[in-house]
């Protein structure tokens, strides 16, 4: 772009190539017409000027825009992993990314798809992959895919991770450390993927014979500050937990925290497992034992979905991919399994 000047026209292009607007607009949507020089020179102008049509514009002339459009709630470690496996499987097809944020953080905003929906379709996105969206969303009015629906696999293309199962693995490695007194943080109610989270909990206690206390199983609400606060009230009545299954890592990271503060050793004194895998899981004190969702795969399905769904072709409803536990030095054997001066 020309220093001190604004956008660069299809006028500045024609003006600096020496030739007409119309023969810049045949060049740049690759019409016929035009001698091979001049399609030569009218490239080189453009690359130096740095002319970009408006993707209006091109919306309005071809119907597309090619773009695809990534919805989240909120930029958050979630919603980061995912994007970076949808940047991935976009490169190479021609299609370019606009990442939204509906900034609801934290907050229960139903409906905070459908209007960001309604911002962009047609004019600025060909298609849409909506993370986390709060409600169906079948009468779009673009091919739309979500990731992890709040309602679950229901009236339009998802992809999710096999979250009941997660939590089996999870409470299973947990009980063959000797654990009996499990708690759990679970997400959000309103979730699918924490009412799944939480059967798998329930499953995994039952299957091996052992009662659901009630008294052990709180809100943390998928919230670092939240399940902080619920774990240091858990972790301090008569018989606590000796482990804790948190419904997430942000959560997982509360309990940790939360553990320190009241001078309880992890795993010595007590076990924390998260679910997710986020970057961070990795990096905590100690490192935590969390259950991995493939959140970059679960990025890269989503847009081979949408991808074929453009091209007007059938797509799969659901796709539903493993989880994997990742054990670190979050866990390790229930205190009263602990040969005493070991």
């Amino acid at each position: 772009m020309r220093p001190g000047a604004g956008r660069v026209t299809i006028a500045d292009v024609a003006r600096a190539a020496g030739v007409s607007i119309p023969t810049v607009s045949k060049v740049i949507n690759q019409r016929d017409g035009v001698a091979p020089a001049t399609i030569v020179r009218v490239q080189e102008v453009v690359a130096q000027l740095g002319y970009e049509t408006s993707l209006v514009a091109r919306s309005l002339r071809s119907s597309r825009t090619g773009v695809v459009g990534i919805l989240v709630p909120e930029f958050e470690p979630f919603s980061t992993e995912l994007l970076r496996g949808i940047s991935s499987a976009t490169t190479g097809t021609g299609y370019e990314l606009l990442a939204y944020a509906g900034l609801v953080t934290g907050a229960d905003q139903p409906g905070w798809e459908r209007r960001s929906l309604s911002r962009l379709s047609g004019t600025l996105i060909d298609g849409a992959i909506v993370v986390t969206p709060t409600t169906a969303l079948s009468s779009s009015s673009i091919p739309v895919v979500a990731i992890d629906p709040h309602t679950g696999p229901e009236g339009h293309a998802t992809v999710d991770a096999d979250n009941e199962d997660g939590a089996v693995q999870a409470v299973e490695h947990l009980l063959a450390l000797g654990h009996t007194r499990i708690a759990h943080l679970r997400g959000r109610p309103d979730l699918a993927s924490a009412q799944l989270r939480e059967a798998g909990y329930r499953r995994a206690l039952v299957t091996a014979g052992l009662p659901v206390d009630e008294g052990l199983v709180r809100d943390g609400g998928y919230q670092e500050d939240r399940s902080a606060a619920v774990a240091r009230d858990l972790l301090t009545i008569p018989d606590r937990p000796t482990a804790v299954f948190a419904a997430n890592d942000s959560s997982a990271v509360g309990v940790l925290r939360a553990a320190a503060e009241l001078g309880l050793r992890v795993p010595e004194d007590l076990s924390v497992v998260g679910f997710d895998d986020v970057p961070q899981a990795s990096t905590t004190t100690p490192p935590l034992t969390t259950v991995a969702q493939p959140l970059a795969e679960l990025g890269s399905r989503a847009v081979e979905m949408l991808l074929t769904m453009l091209r007007g072709e059938p797509a799969s409803d659901h796709v539903r991919l493993p989880t994997t536990l990742r054990v670190r030095r979050s866990t390790g054997p229930s205190p009263a399994r602990v040969t005493p001066g070991a």
